[in-house]
């Protein structure tokens, strides 16, 4: 795989499932990285998706300040916002995750 990301962090918060008419589901959730910077610690944010037994492991396991690792790719994708307007947001989905 070429578009391949590997994070290691804590969860921002406890996952938001969503659950499909066919069984699916899908789970959103941010994700902090640690970014030191000399003399103050800093995080990077991320936006982080998962399908099915993924994101069943990520409600049942995961919440808010946990620990994880996780591979994926990242996603770049377009939506109109409530007010009408083009936005663009860059995701990573995730294909493996390990709680830590």
């Amino acid at each position: 795989m070429r578009n391949q990301i590997t994070l290691i962090g804590n969860m921002g918060e406890n996952a938001k499932v969503t659950n499909f008419e066919n069984g699916g589901k899908v789970a959103r959730f941010n994700l902090a990285t640690p970014s030191p910077v000399k003399g103050k610690d800093t995080a990077e944010w991320h936006r982080l998706f998962a399908f099915g037994n993924i994101a069943q492991f990520i409600e049942n396991f995961g919440g808010k300040g946990k620990r994880i690792a996780v591979t994926g790719k990242i996603v770049n994708r377009t939506y109109l916002s409530k007010d009408g307007k083009p936005r663009k947001v860059t995701e990573v989905e995730v294909r493996n995750v390990i709680g830590l």
